[in-house]
C-alpha cells in the first residue's frame, strides 16, 4: 500500500469513527444504525466492513479512540505548570461538568452515554470501557497522591480507593444530571469531592 493509500484509509476510518462518536454520544449505541452513520460520513456501506468486521467491532474501536483522546487531554490538564494539583483537579471537574451535561455533548460524554448500555451487549466493548476507566482512575490516583505530597490536599484516605470513589461519584452525578435535567448533581458532587480531598 502506498503512503497516499494508507493516509486515505486512515482518513476514511477516522471519519466513520468521528461521525459515529458524535451520533452515538447523542442517541446511544443500539438506537443508531450503520446506515445513519455512513450517510452522514458519506461512506458506502461496503467500505464500513473493510475497516470494521461488525457493529460491535466498530463500537470497540470507537471506545478505544474515545479513551485514547480523553486520557491525552486528561494528562495535559493535570500536567499544567504554575498550578497546584488542587487547582488542576478543580479544572478537571469543571471540564467534566461542561462536557457531560444533559445538553448535546457532541460525543464527549461517550463513557457516560454508552457505559451501562454496552457493558452487557459485548465483552470486547466492556473490556474497552474497563481499560479506559481504569486509566482515568489511575490518573486521578496519581494526581491525588501528588496533591497530598505538595500539601494542596489533606485527605487521609487511601489514594487508590479515593480515586475510585471520586470517579464513581462523578459518573453517577452525570447520569443524575441527565435524569433531572439539572446541573445540581454536579454541584453536589463537587461539594462531596472537596469534603473528601480536603483542599488546603
Amino acid at each position: 500500500m502506498s503512503p497516499a493509500s494508507a493516509s486515505q484509509t486512515s482518513d476514511v476510518r477516522e471519519t466513520i469513527l468521528e461521525v459515529g462518536q458524535r451520533i452515538m454520544g447523542a442517541k446511544g449505541f443500539s438506537a443508531v444504525g450503520l446506515n445513519e452513520i455512513l450517510a452522514q460520513a458519506g461512506v458506502p456501506k461496503g467500505s464500513f466492513y473493510h475497516y470494521f468486521g461488525s457493529k460491535d467491532a466498530f463500537g470497540e474501536a470507537l471506545l478505544k479512540r474515545y479513551f485514547d483522546d480523553y486520557l491525552v487531554e486528561m494528562d495535559q490538564m493535570l500536567g499544567q505548570s504554575g498550578l497546584t494539583m488542587a487547582q488542576r483537579l478543580d479544572q478537571y471537574w469543571e471540564n467534566w461538568r461542561a462536557n457531560q451535561s444533559f445538553a448535546d455533548c457532541q460525543g464527549k460524554c461517550l463513557a457516560v452515554k454508552l457505559g451501562a448500555e454496552v457493558a452487557d451487549l459485548s465483552e470486547p466493548m466492556r473490556a474497552a470501557l474497563k481499560l479506559g476507566t481504569d486509566g482515568i482512575v489511575e490518573r486521578l490516583g496519581r494526581a491525588i497522591a501528588a496533591g497530598k505530597k505538595e500539601g494542596s490536599f489533606r485527605a487521609g484516605q487511601d489514594t487508590k480507593v479515593l480515586a475510585q470513589c471520586l470517579y464513581q461519584l462523578w459518573l453517577g452525578a452525570s447520569v443524575m444530571v441527565k435524569i433531572s435535567r439539572s446541573t445540581q448533581p454536579f454541584q453536589a458532587a463537587l461539594t462531596t469531592t472537596h469534603e473528601l480531598l480536603q483542599p488546603a
